[in-house]
């Protein structure tokens, strides 16, 4: 690796002449990634990629497995580093090739080619792998319940990617990915790549069936829930849910009947206090033309405060025709996290990074952001103290990954030299002795 000699004075000290440059050695800025190392070796994360990717080979020399690029791309994901000219640096990190196992770690051009490698086919591939580390995540929870958070997002496009289309929801172009999260844990269950274009529920019935059918095969009489704003208020939702026995709260759009509906509910008493907001819940059966029977809807009218009359109104649809109108709408409200975790995925691992000029080329971005999300976050669940089970990925970088260290070799035995002045150190080695005694 030839880089360039940088040396400057500083001046902020005139006491002393104190000087800045970049000779410092083969250091590095991620040591604790050996962390992510030992974790994925203890959830046999490399049997797990190798069982369900299955790439082309059509090159005569290789010097890198594609599998290999696979995994060193999520840990340059993991690390913090999205842009792909960045494996150009790393490549020579001797950390990095410690921790992925691999004397020679691969360029930009050797991620290129990978992209335009990868099939429709790998790609699906890939989002198996990312829902096997759900499903082991659920697994350890140990728990009959679980919650289908169904959303949409938006990645934006800048240039002219294929079906990088305007959405009008967002103002903006880009691409319009179905995710669903497990409500309870956070963990990503499923991520669609779709189409500008695509309404909020476009196919979304389709993927609800196929992850309502694994989790009733996987786990004996679970009690499911579904959840999702009033992009996914249609029929075939509610008829898949009620044919598998999984419960929905669902927001619906407002109308003109049920409006007229809610007006009539709402009640104007004597010694109202009109200075403070108010809130009412009621509770009816509503059949829409589209439905094929009656369902039981939850009313929220508010009357803001210095107000007169109730002027704003939320609707939920939902199987529970037994439970008040308040709890209902406390089930539906909780699903506020799921923001959150879509935050995360696109902020923290890059989900919305659309570099490439095509489709597929993204659907892979967006199919590796899925991975690492579900590493990190099941890494959380499975080592981490109790106190830091919710900590974001930028939090974790820079407390656990982002350590200075040294990596020298003595007789075959590598050794890791971390900073003596880690001010999370006790942390770090908590992590590590919690890491080394799962049991998978």
């Amino acid at each position: 690796m030839s880089i360039t000699l940088q040396q400057n004075s500083l001046t902020f000290n005139d006491q002393k002449a104190i000087s800045v440059a970049n000779d410092g050695g083969t250091l590095t800025n991620d040591a604790g990634l050996v962390l992510l190392s030992e974790f994925l070796n203890q959830i046999h994360f490399d049997s797990l990629l190798a069982q369900y990717v299955h790439i082309p080979e059509h090159r005569f020399f290789a010097q890198h497995e594609w599998l290999d690029v696979v995994k060193q791309w999520l840990y340059q994901l993991i690390a913090g580093y999205s842009r792909d000219r960045d494996a150009n640096t790393l490549q020579y990190d001797r950390l990095f090739k410690e921790a992925l196992k691999q004397e020679r770690l691969s360029s930009q051009f050797m991620m290129s080619t990978l992209l335009h490698t990868l099939t429709e086919e790998n790609v699906n591939q890939l989002l198996q792998v990312a829902k096997k580390l759900g499903d082991l995540g659920m697994d350890q929870q140990n728990s009959q319940q679980l919650v289908l958070d169904l959303d949409s997002t938006c990645c934006p496009t800048y240039g002219k990617q294929e079906a990088g289309e305007y959405i009008y929801h967002y103002g903006l172009n880009g691409y319009h990915p179905f995710v669903a999260f497990e409500g309870l844990t956070g963990l990503a269950l499923d991520v669609r790549h779709r189409h500008g274009k695509s309404y909020t529920s476009t196919h979304a019935e389709d993927y609800l069936v196929e992850m309502l059918a694994h989790y009733q095969q996987r786990s004996s009489d679970p009690t499911m829930l579904v959840r999702g704003d009033s992009g996914f208020a249609k029929p075939e939702i509610y008829q898949q849910c009620e044919c598998r026995g999984a419960h929905y709260v669902i927001k619906l759009k407002n109308n003109a009947r049920l409006m007229h509906h809610a007006q009539h509910l709402v009640q104007y008493t004597n010694g109202t206090d009109y200075t403070k907001t108010e809130h009412q819940y009621f509770k009816m059966a509503y059949q829409a033309d589209s439905w094929d029977q009656s369902r039981t809807v939850a009313i929220k009218a508010t009357r803001k405060a210095e107000t007169l009359l109730f002027s704003e109104f939320q609707f939920v649809v939902t199987d529970f025709a037994h439970l008040s109108p308040q709890t209902i709408f406390q089930l539906y409200q909780k699903r506020g996290n799921m923001e959150n975790f879509i935050k995360e995925m696109k902020t923290g691992f890059f989900a919305d990074k659309t570099d490439s000029p095509s489709f597929l080329a993204n659907k892979v971005r967006l199919a590796l952001s899925f991975i690492a999300y579900n590493i990190i976050h099941l890494m959380k669940q499975l080592a981490f103290p109790q106190e830091k089970k919710t900590t974001m990925i930028d939090t974790i970088r820079f407390q656990l990954f982002h350590i200075a260290g040294k990596v020298t070799e003595h007789a075959r035995q590598v050794q890791i030299h971390l900073s003596s002045t880690n001010v999370y150190n006790t942390l770090f080695w908590e992590v590590l002795t919690r890491i080394q005694r799962l049991n998978l």
